[in-house]
């Protein structure tokens, strides 16, 4: 059976600042969803991380689905009406355009979709990330898939070891997608120079050369190479098909303990590592740290087991420690040197503006 995930992640509202959205605007979401069981949908789930919902869909409408897409911006609106209702802040932030244009990507929301056969075995793994934009994923991804040292598979199983190939899209080039595909390991170093770029080079899917089957499709939203201006950091969402001829499950996880250090933090203008959540987790520290989930789900026939947190585990816990100790080391440094994105990358209108007043105040 053809089946087709798709998750599609947006900031719409959230209490007290860049915290949790509400309960009632989650409801609002779900809500708006569920109507379509049946008849467009085959199952869903809708969760938050930090500020942002997630809604994933299950259906066999393949993927860019315009109905599809509509269901999820109508439903981000309902979320923007109740916060609007509640006095939520940053009520609609990541819907960039006043109405719907046949595909939710470049107006705003975080999208990511897969279309695959069923295996007997479907097992998966839903990444939502906040505070922090979508090269977020390049080194677990680099690291998941082409190093043995966190990737065992790579030499105990002969179908994992002929390597994958990776889809790595240039997020720079706004007029269209440029991409480029690497194959390791024989082009393991080049990709490795382009993936220490995060803000340029991003992983965008990842396939098995052993079979041509896919086993990872992320997000590649930049909301300021959409809206010229800061509107919010990108938030990425991934899903990776895990077991069988892909990684384990474990394999895909093990990088994220090293809480590697990425864009985001307050106002998506600084660094920090990026830290592994429960589902649900809030936004506190500085707005951050960077966080992400993993939400782990198996698929049969369309329908969605319940979702199972991947980092609600006492080794997790040791490793949020770790990653604490991380941000409060960098963040010690406040806006000095690697604490603050370079000036390219700020987001954040007011540096930019201070910056061109003191251009003219220059002598030579």
């Amino acid at each position: 059976m053809k089946t087709t995930l798709s998750v599609i992640k947006a900031d719409v509202g959230s209490i007290a600042g860049h915290i949790k959205p509400s309960d009632a605007l989650i409801n609002a979401v779900k809500d708006c969803v569920k109507q379509r069981v049946g008849n467009l949908i085959t199952d869903f789930y809708v969760g938050s991380t930090g500020d942002d919902v997630a809604i994933l869909f299950c259906h066999n409408n393949g993927t860019g689905c315009e109905e599809l897409h509509k269901l999820a911006w109508d439903a981000f609106i309902a979320g923007t009406n109740k916060a609007k209702e509640q006095g939520l802040y940053g009520a609609g932030q990541d819907l960039l355009s006043d109405a719907f244009s046949g595909n939710v990507k470049g107006l705003g929301p975080a999208v990511a979709e897969m279309e695959f056969e069923e295996r007997r075995a479907e097992p998966f793994l839903l990444f939502t990330a906040d505070k922090t934009d979508p090269g977020a994923y390049n080194l677990p991804l680099y690291l998941g898939f082409s190093d043995p040292m966190h990737c065992a598979g790579l030499i105990l199983s002969p179908k994992i070891g002929k390597g994958f190939k990776f889809v790595v899209m240039d997020v720079e080039h706004v007029e269209s997608d440029r991409t480029i595909e690497l194959n390791t390991p024989e082009d393991l170093y080049d990709l490795a120079a382009l993936l220490r770029d995060n803000e340029r080079f991003v992983v965008s899917a990842i396939y098995s050369r052993a079979t041509g089957e896919q086993a990872t499709v992320a997000s590649t939203t930049r909301l300021h190479n959409i809206a010229g201006k800061y509107t919010g950091k990108d938030d990425p969402v991934m899903i990776i098909r895990c077991q069988g001829d892909f990684p384990a499950t474990g394999e895909i996880l093990s990088p994220y303990s090293i809480g590697h250090y990425v864009a985001g933090f307050m106002r998506g203008s600084h660094t920090g590592p990026l830290m592994p959540v429960k589902m649900g987790s809030i936004i506190s520290y500085f707005d951050g740290p960077p966080i992400v989930s993993a939400a782990g789900f198996c698929v049969h026939n369309g329908k969605l087991t319940e979702p199972v947190d991947c980092f609600d585990h006492p080794y997790w816990d040791y490793i949020r420690n770790k990653v604490s100790r991380k941000a409060v080391a960098i963040r010690e440094q406040g806006f000095s040197g690697p604490a603050m994105l370079d000036y390219k990358e700020l987001e954040y209108g007011g540096i930019v503006e201070t910056m061109k007043r003191l251009e003219d105040k220059f002598s030579q």
